[in-house]
């Protein structure tokens, strides 16, 4: 059995092991793995650490409290990283669980309960600071730009050349007249595909016949799904290199048919049509997908589509941390994974600069009044979710009459759109420019809005009406009828109540102003338990109280 490593730990935890103990375990391991550039390490119980001596282990021995380990643990580390798997092997008749735990991502260091963990020899200890700005700042190898001293221009297919030449002459007006005279080895030196005339792993990538997939091998292909509302498959499509024309080969396999709906800033009986999804905003989360993929895992580039919507989807982590950081500082990043690629991809035309082109999709996306696209991140994957309807037209109708929101309320707007809950700051700000109403987590239009919008019925309805609306109502039922049972007064009362309040809190809300009416000696229950019902007090009762 291999010796304890940074990489590799041994525990007997014969009977049990300590949560937080296991947790640091990980963290310390998750690092050490990054720092060493391993896909993962390892942590083994029953196993004793300083001989090895295989002992047992009873821990979690019900294997749905072993494997709901893996969300108790993710729900301790950012990103939710979490056990890349839990193996139950029997050595000499006793038991023996390894832990593989994935290396940190690139960049991303792995704290547990906020603290980073590492180790030295076989101690764990919180993660020094030169191996914590190693992993935040990693100096690496670039994949793409590795040269493939066995791949010639004759490994590349000639289509795609004729088309990096068309696109690098839209990108580059200064040479573009020059470039004709350039032989093809010269122009994708200029192009910065190749280095010095020879092949790049980007050359083969981006302009390679579909037969050189073999010098990447196991290669990344592009997979187009169509997929029901239930989420079942019916169809697929793979394209392999060059991706340059694979891309428009993904594009022709989606569904883009015409998208009808009323323009809300004029009365008219005559739809508008647009294209469900902007072509742009297709090719550029594409594009990014090819740009931003970790080629090391081998892993398919995924455009799923379903019912209104596109999710694409690369794997390794998200750099820069979170798509809004990218969309509202519209600043470059220091560091990207696949830096010759970008390049060469900016220079045949394929994507915006240095970020650009997620913010021209969050627009594109504003001026349809279509909701914002959604990035979800994973420890190493990156999803994002392109809507092409209008999910709200509440929401809609805000973007239409008021040009002037910035794109950071914009995105606020579009959460609560998608009830997705609102940080404190992002709360006060939506209050401050009289945007929202309601109590949290429930927000509505705000009644400027609304009354702009033309929404006021809506926001009556979400508001409700003043408390002693509602009380004289229940009065005037009460007098009409003699008496009421609280069912009644349910029945009465809940259709009425804003819609923002849940049945529970609309429940709550009666028993309020039932017991405020009593209080008052405007109203009586007469009765026990459920066959109590509510009477007005008479005046004889008023004054003898």
């Amino acid at each position: 059995m291999p010796s304890e490593t940074e990489i590799v730990e041994f525990k007997e935890a014969k009977t049990g092991y300590d949560f937080d103990k296991l947790g640091r375990c990980f963290s310390a391991l998750a690092n050490e793995a990054n720092l060493r550039r391993l896909p993962h390490a390892w942590l083994v119980f029953g196993v004793e650490d300083t001989n090895h001596d295989i002992v047992g282990t009873k821990y979690r021995e019900n294997p749905r409290d072993l494997d709901h380990l893996k969300s108790e643990i993710a729900d301790q580390v950012a990103g939710r990283l979490s056990f890349r798997d839990i193996h139950e092997v029997m050595v000499d008749g006793k038991r023996v669980l390894m832990f593989e735990i994935p290396a940190a991502p690139l960049g991303i260091p792995i704290a547990f309960k906020g603290i980073y963990y590492g180790r030295e020899g076989s101690s764990l200890v919180p993660l020094n600071i030169e191996k914590l700005e190693r992993i935040r700042y990693p100096s690496f190898t670039d994949w793409s730009r590795e040269i493939i001293p066995e791949a010639s221009l004759d490994d590349l297919d000639p289509a795609a050349i004729a088309l990096a030449r068309k696109n690098f002459k839209v990108r580059s007006l200064n040479t573009s007249a020059e470039s004709d005279n350039w032989d093809d080895l010269t122009f994708l030196n200029k192009a910065k595909v190749t280095i010095q005339g020879k092949i790049t792993r980007t050359a083969i990538v981006l302009l390679g016949k579909s037969e050189s997939e073999h010098f990447l091998s196991p290669a990344t292909k592009i997979r187009w799904l169509l997929k029901d509302a239930k989420g079942s498959d019916r169809d697929f499509h793979v394209e392999t290199f060059p991706f340059l024309l694979a891309v428009d080969k993904i594009y022709a396999k989606i569904r883009n048919v015409k998208y009808r709906y009323f323009p809300t800033t004029e009365k008219t009986l005559h739809p508008q049509e647009i294209d469900t999804y902007e072509p742009f905003v297709i090719r550029e989360a594409i594009h990014n997908c090819i740009a931003h993929q970790d080629y090391t895992m081998g892993a398919y580039i995924n455009v799923v589509e379903m019912d209104d919507q596109l999710i694409f989807s690369n794997r390794g982590s998200f750099l820069p941390g979170s798509a809004e950081k990218v969309v509202l500082q519209n600043s470059p990043e220091s560091h990207y994974r696949n830096a010759f690629l970008a390049t060469a991809m900016y220079n045949l035309n394929m994507i915006e600069v240095r970020g650009g082109g997620i913010r021209k999709m969050f627009e594109c996306q504003r001026i349809r009044f279509f909701p914002m696209p959604e990035y979800t991140l994973f420890p190493d994957r990156v999803e994002a979710t392109v809507i092409g309807k209008v999910l709200d037209v509440r929401y809609a109708n805000i973007l239409a009459r008021n040009p002037h929101l910035d794109l950071e309320e914009i995105i606020l707007l579009d959460k609560v759109q998608k009830k997705k809950t609102l940080a404190d700051d992002e709360e006060k700000h939506l209050r401050k420019e009289k945007l929202i109403e309601g109590r949290k987590p429930n927000f509505f239009l705000a009644k400027d809005v609304a009354q702009k919008t033309e929404q006021q019925a809506e926001y009556s309805q979400l508001k409700g009406m003043d408390d002693q609306y509602y009380r004289d109502f229940l009065l005037q039922a009460i007098r009409d009828h003699g008496s009421l049972s609280r069912k009644q007064v349910d029945q009465l009362l809940l259709d009425k109540l804003p819609d923002v309040l849940s049945e529970k809190q609309k429940k709550i809300k009666i028993a309020n102003i039932l017991s405020l009416l009593r209080d008052q000696r405007k109203i009586k229950c007469q009765g026990r338990s459920r066959s109590v019902r509510w009477e007005l007090v008479n005046e004889q009762e008023k004054s003898s109280s």
